[in-house]
């Protein structure tokens, strides 16, 4: 399984965050339901955080409505030795 953050745009008005709000609560999916949003500080996306086998098994967690509009990206740490493994590579 690979975590994937899952991004949400929708519109500046507040009916537009009302019913992304409402969309994605409505699922009742412990995911959606707790979902962070940036509105009250004038960024109209929603932010989710998933564990899936690809892309488009995170992109289904979403309501059908939403999923056209939904950036998703695949998450990845570095521990330093990849860090320097990294950078060795780049430099040379």
């Amino acid at each position: 399984m690979h975590r994937f953050l899952i991004e949400v745009p929708h519109g500046g008005t507040a009916a537009a965050c009302a019913r992304a709000a409402e969309l994605l609560l409505r699922t009742g999916s412990h995911f959606l339901t707790h979902a962070d949003y940036g509105c009250t500080d004038g960024v109209h996306k929603a932010w989710i955080i998933v564990e899936a086998d690809s892309k488009d098994e995170a992109r289904n967690v979403l309501p059908s409505e939403l999923r056209s509009l939904a950036s998703i990206v695949r998450l990845n740490s570095f521990s330093m030795a990849q860090v320097d493994e990294l950078k060795r590579r780049h430099e040379g």
